[in-house]
């Protein structure tokens, strides 16, 4: 097995280490951009995303779409809500679901532009 080359100096930059650490972020700030990314780590919930980049949709034309339950459908459409990827208004007894702003459509497209490249 080939060994790696390992590193035996604490910093061998130290200037670049104390330039970068100026510009480095508090701990829970690296965890709840985690746990935004993990959202994005569900299929369902990106073809729900992507479903409402295209349109605005109630859970019933959702769950059509995707041949799921109303049931499952609401219940991925909560946790995008809490992670205010979406948004929703009522209009009479049906409500609608769109994406929360342009920055989850930003993300959407540059996955996708990612993948595709």
């Amino acid at each position: 097995m080939e060994k790696l080359p390992v590193c035996t100096h604490e910093a061998i930059h130290q200037d670049v280490v104390d330039a970068v650490q100026k510009k480095m972020l508090p701990k829970d700030e690296y965890l709840r951009m985690a746990a935004l990314f993990k959202l994005f780590g569900d299929g369902t919930r990106i073809q729900i995303l992507h479903a409402l980049e295209q349109k605005e949709m109630c859970v019933c034309d959702l769950a059509a779409l995707l041949g799921m339950t109303k049931s499952a459908i609401s219940h991925q459409l909560k946790g995008l809500r809490m992670a205010n990827l979406v948004k929703f208004r009522k209009d009479a007894q049906v409500v609608y679901y769109s994406l929360a702003d342009d920055h989850v459509k930003a993300i959407l497209d540059t996955g996708f532009e990612h993948l595709w490249e």
